[in-house]
């Protein structure tokens, strides 16, 4: 049995409407009635890989259970929109499993496929399981009943044909008609029906049996075209693995390939990075070259002007001769200068000594007069 993973949010989760009252409609029609409803997310089997689920249904859909009493049986029918997702006849030896809280699944030989249906809730599942196993049961106690009343109808015709031979002999034995039906009329009233209750019987069993060695004509066509599919499948499976293993060696020679041009890339990288250095490196000695030719072109129109500078600087050289000439000259001159001033202060003072000495002498000259007044004085007062 296959196990479900994850699963989308279910449709009857979402509060979706449910759908599928025309698909009830034409089975009622046809003689069934439903005995069991629920919604669900339909699932099929995956037919390649026998392993992953295919959604069948965009959303949740009506699922029932389906009676069906002209020929006995128990349907599970469910249909999206106009399509027919699930037409599955249930049989005695099918069984219901729940992989999952939510989630169970059964198998199908007559549909080949397996069927799976996600709930809304826990509850749901548990219900339709519980009458998925009702259903079962049914459908194994009709089939039994159905053995039995073939059976019962051989043995009534095997019963009937030695009978009627006795009844003869009976009614030959016994006198005339009216004698038999005087003393043999009930139990004949009572084989009569049961004779026509075998025949009724007979019928349905011969329609059944047709109808089985239909469904069986159908089954084995099924499996010729499941076997004829399975060998054109096989036949593919080894196409596809000498495509694979020739894809492989292209994806790795591709790999390989997508390698060496990655490592390549790589060095077009580099190169495009040194590029891109160079042309900044160039770009900067291109604007030092602007640089240094404006300086060349001012050293140029500098030079243009030396000649006149060399005359300028003859010019002033011969004027810094005259002046260095002119100022030992009159470096001498400040020496003798000094000198004379050395000479001058020397007499300076000389005379300031000098000259001290004789306001000295003046002083005791002029108090000598002083002394000499006074006395004049006195004598002028005395006289």
């Amino acid at each position: 049995m296959c196990e479900v993973g994850t699963r989308p949010p279910l449709a009857a989760e979402r509060g979706e409407p449910p759908g599928g009252a025309a698909a009830a409609e034409r089975c009622r029609d046809m003689g069934e009635q439903p005995i069991f409803t629920t919604r669900a997310h339909v699932f099929q089997i995956d037919p390649s890989t026998k392993k992953n689920w295919v959604p069948a249904s965009k959303q949740a859909v009506t699922v029932s259970y389906f009676y069906d009493s002209t020929r006995n049986s128990y349907r599970i029918i469910s249909v999206d929109g106009a399509k027919v997702i699930i037409n599955s006849t249930i049989t005695p030896n099918m069984t219901f499993t729940k992989t999952s809280q939510k989630f169970g699944q059964w198998a199908d030989s007559r549909a080949n496929t397996v069927f799976g249906l996600g709930f809304p809730s826990e509850q749901q599942l548990t219900k339709f399981a519980e009458k998925f196993q009702e259903v079962k049961e049914a459908a194994k106690l009709a089939r039994d009943r159905s053995q039995e009343k073939i059976e019962t109808s051989s043995n009534h015709s095997q019963e009937s044909g030695r009978e009627t031979p006795s009844s003869t002999r009976a009614s030959s034995v016994n006198g005339t008609d009216d004698e038999k039906a005087s003393h043999g009329g009930p139990a004949e009233a009572h084989l009569k029906s049961e004779n026509d209750k075998l025949k009724i019987a007979l019928a349905q069993s011969s329609s059944n049996v047709k109808k089985w060695e239909t469904e069986l004509q159908t089954l084995r066509e099924s499996n010729a075209r499941l076997s004829t599919a399975l060998q054109e499948s096989a036949a593919s499976i080894e196409h596809w693995k000498k495509q694979f293993s020739a894809c492989k060696e292209e994806n790795d020679q591709l790999r390989s390939k997508i390698e060496e041009l990655e490592e390549q890339c790589n060095e077009i990288n580099k190169e495009k990075e040194r590029n891109a250095q160079l042309s900044r490196r160039l770009q900067e000695l291109e604007t030092e070259l602007q640089d240094k030719e404006l300086e060349l072109e001012e050293l140029r129109k500098q030079g243009e002007i030396i000649p006149e500078l060399m005359s300028e600087c003859e010019s002033v050289s011969e004027q810094l001769q005259a002046a260095e000439k002119k100022n030992k000259d009159l470096e001498e001159k400040v020496r003798t200068l000094r000198t004379e001033v050395e000479e001058s202060k020397h007499r300076q003072t000389n005379l300031k000594t000098e000259l001290k000495n004789f306001l000295d002498v003046l002083d005791g000259k002029i108090d000598e007069l002083h002394d000499f007044r006074q006395g004049l004085s006195k004598l002028g007062v005395d006289n």
